[in-house]
């Protein structure tokens, strides 16, 4: 029975003259290359890789000549397996960029054309290093998600944008929790930077609901507070405290419409067909401006509650109109 011939993977550079070369030594497709003396892996030996995306490593797999080679000697292999030695090796030929891709991605139509990505698992991603299905960007998992480095699902509700979030529904780089927009949140809803606990916005709170800078506690507003206050209503000072109004009838109704500020918007057929990146992508997430935003909002209200909304402590129309745009 005729032995079975070992293949793999190595990356090499190409001087002006268009030679291979791995150090100090040249290689041409063809032929076999050898060297004597006993294998010291990272000192002496042919090096290869396995696995096509090992090879990255230490060459990058679209600037550099990757080759499929076929070993004839003996073979030391390093104790991941990631990085292997012999003293004899076959250059068999030079891949494409395009059979590079296709080697090294897996999961279906991963083919790196649009951004030319790799280590793809999953289906429909572009970029590098994702898995899960129609992300784009760099080492996302989950579905849906475009940036980098996101975790979650838009599919089912989770959907960063940005990059290195975890959670779901962050904007912004560096969130731990849900909801976040800004920079370097940890908890939920808070916006701005650098925040812990719950719908903080400003820099560096703790607790829930500050905004400003500094604050510890709860409710609080301005800088390096810890006793809640009472909040001005419409530029005017009220008699209640943050605490109390978010348990008011007024904070129900303000609360029970819809404030649509992004929209996914999918591509049309006639869009993906002429398109190969919204054709991987499917879509893109439209943003609002505010006053659109407020306006949907108050369309989405009950009577009810638009009457509750008008009855708010030092309610002023005027002032009302100038924010929302909402003539009442």
């Amino acid at each position: 029975m005729p032995k079975k011939k070992l293949k793999a993977y190595k990356g090499f550079n190409i001087n002006d003259n268009g030679e291979l070369y791995c150090r100090d030594m040249k290689f041409k497709v063809g032929e076999i290359a050898e060297i004597s003396g006993d294998l010291i892996l990272c000192s002496n030996g042919i090096h290869f890789c396995w696995n096509i995306n090992d090879v990255h490593e230490y060459y990058d797999l679209l600037d550099n000549v990757i080759c499929e080679v076929e070993i004839l000697g003996e073979i030391l292999n390093g104790d991941d397996m990631k990085k292997s030695c012999t003293n004899k090796i076959k250059v068999l030929r030079a891949l494409t960029k395009e059979q590079v891709l296709s080697i090294s991605n897996s999961g279906k139509d991963n083919t790196g054309l649009v951004n030319s990505g790799y280590r793809n698992s999953g289906n429909w991603n572009s970029g590098d290093w994702n898995s899960g299905d129609r992300n784009s960007g760099y080492g996302n998992s989950g579905n849906g998600n475009s940036g980098n480095r996101n975790s979650g699902d838009r599919n089912s509700g989770y959907g960063n944008s940005g990059n290195r979030n975890s959670g779901n529904r962050n904007s912004g780089y560096w969130n731990s929790g849900d909801g976040n927009s800004g920079d370097g949140n940890s908890g939920n809803r808070n916006s701005g930077y650098w925040n812990s606990g719950y719908w903080n916005s400003g820099y560096w709170n703790s607790g829930y609901w500050n905004s400003g800078y500094g604050n510890s506690g709860n409710y609080n507003v301005g800088i390096f507070c810890t006793i809640e206050q009472p909040v001005y209503i419409f530029d005017e000072i009220s008699t209640m405290k943050m605490s109390k109004f978010v348990n008011s009838k007024y904070y129900r109704a303000l609360q029970s419409g819809v404030f649509p500020l992004t929209e996914w918007i999918e591509y049309t057929p006639e869009e993906k067909e002429s398109d190969k990146a919204k054709e991987l992508i499917g879509g893109y997430l439209k943003t609002h401006d505010m006053k659109y935003a407020w306006g949907k909002w108050w369309e989405s209200l009950t009577d009810d509650n638009r009457e509750i909304i008008k009855s708010i402590p030092n309610f002023n129309a005027e002032k009302f109109e100038q924010i929302t745009g909402i003539k009442v």
